[in-house]
């Protein structure tokens, strides 16, 4: 799984998220579902001014740095004294933002290459901290060097793939900027959006009701040709969104550019985006789902403390809800999926374990495509390898689950089952909060499960 929701949501995803069903309803007779499965690479601000760029969308002057020197040399070649930084990592709110080291801002204003190279410095190899990053922040390994512009008026273009409208939907506002998300929430008649039908493909007349109904009439031809470039490079790089925010008008000089953009792009397109693909910074990643996603397992860390292995994203959801009804906050959401092998279950249990704050493991498999026994086998193989000093509830149904009781209860570890789900979340809340107390305490807990428990 690519990077989970590292930038900001948008105004096309806070739109429609928000919105969907309505506009679905306005558009189409068709009933399907507005909300998108979660599935996408997402590449750095540069990455999307090169393709913009390079596809004949305007854009400022730019390149990015990964050394002091380098800030210098770029801010040089700009030459002008109107020059921006920009951290180049992969979170929304980075201008209001602070590196740990002290330093305010993500997005610096500067007036020399001098004072470029000493902030540069400051940036690179820091973490930034930001309202999406939590307090671990990400990792700053490049700076944009880019040339400043002073917008006069900004809109807000969008081009976005939407299952509420059957396709690809051309999303737009007069009311561009920092705060667009602010408009959808607040004042969603201010955005007006068009249906693409992806086998007839982009039409003048939809391009042209977009420019006239965010204001653009006075510079329609320059307009139409840039919306009608953002979709052929949406078709080309198999995009999922191509988020253009503010597309504005300089005072200076009177021309149009992309200030800001966002993409994202369908995973499923990796083996036709090859060189994309590769630009994916894996830094700007959490470490336990680069691992995850080389066994085929979908994880995401969450903030809990209460390991899940679960089959299946539905009951993976499900369960992480009735641990939160007893009163235990789940560590991470973790689907083995209908094919997993024995080997990749163990590696998800290192993976649950390699996060320090996991107390308890609550193990929920339904055996349909997924055996039991399989399950089984791998729960045995990592609890004996890896030394698990923490509680293992497991909760089996399903396919060959006597098989895989009986493995287990022969195995002659310290593993509880439990076949009803609501004591197995309400057991492994009760442990996980004996676990945490004793660490807070600097006490090493030992569980000695009486034997009644184990053949339950």
């Amino acid at each position: 799984m690519a990077t989970f929701l590292p930038r900001s949501f948008g105004l096309a995803e806070t739109f429609l998220l928000k919105n969907g069903n309505k506009l679905l309803a306005a558009s189409t007779t068709n009933n399907l579902p507005s909300k998108q499965q979660v599935r996408h690479l997402n590449v750095h601000e540069y990455v999307s001014y090169t393709l913009l760029r390079d596809n004949g969308i305007p854009v400022p002057k730019f390149n990015v740095a990964k050394t002091k020197d380098e800030v210098v040399k770029y801010a040089q070649d700009l030459n002008t004294k109107d020059i921006v930084l920009k951290a180049q990592v992969l979170a929304g709110g980075r201008g209001k933002g602070a590196f740990k080291s002290g330093l305010k801002g993500g997005v610096r204003m500067v007036d020399s290459p001098a004072v470029a190279g000493e902030l540069g410095s400051k940036m690179l190899q820091q973490y930034l901290v930001t309202k999406q990053t939590g307090a671990a922040g990400r990792i700053c390994n490049m700076v944009m060097v880019t040339e400043r512009k002073f917008p006069r008026r900004e809109y807000y273009v969008a081009i976005m793939m939407e299952r509420s409208f059957n396709g690809p939907v051309i999303i737009a506002s007069s009311q561009g900027g920092v705060n667009i998300e602010d408009v959808a929430a607040e004042n969603p008649d201010a955005i007006t959006y068009e249906p693409i039908d992806i086998v007839t493909g982009i039409t003048d007349e939809q391009v042209s009701r977009v420019v006239q109904k965010i204001g653009l009439q006075e510079h329609a031809d320059e307009a139409c040709g840039m919306i009608k470039k953002m979709y052929d490079l949406f078709l080309k790089k198999d995009a999922l969104l191509i988020e253009v925010n503010p597309y504005a008008e300089d005072a200076i000089d009177g021309k149009f550019y992309c200030l800001d953009a966002k993409f994202r792009f369908d995973d499923n397109a990796e083996f036709r985006q090859k060189e994309l693909f590769e630009l994916r910074d894996t830094t700007q990643e959490d470490p336990k789902e680069i691992e995850a996603a080389k066994f085929n397992l979908n994880y995401i860390a969450l903030d809990g403390n209460i390991g899940c292995m679960v089959n299946g994203a539905g009951l993976a959801m499900a369960t992480m809800d009735i641990i939160k009804l007893y009163g235990g906050d789940p560590a991470n959401f973790l689907d083995v999926g209908g094919g997993a092998t024995a080997q990749a279950v163990s590696e998800a249990f290192k993976i649950i374990l390699s996060d320090p704050k996991v107390t308890a493991i609550l193990v929920n498999i339904f055996g349909g495509i997924m055996r039991c026994d399989v399950i089984a086998e791998g729960i045995i193989n990592a609890a004996k390898n890896l030394n698990i000093q923490i509680p293992v509830i497991v909760r089996l149904q399903g396919t060959k689950v006597n098989e895989a009781r009986k493995l287990i209860a022969e195995s002659g570890l310290r593993i509880v089952p439990r076949d009803d789900l609501d004591e197995a979340a309400q057991l492994v809340v009760q442990l996980s909060e004996i676990v945490a107390l004793a660490r807070k305490a600097g006490v090493e807990v030992k569980f000695d499960i009486p034997r009644y428990m184990l053949e339950k």
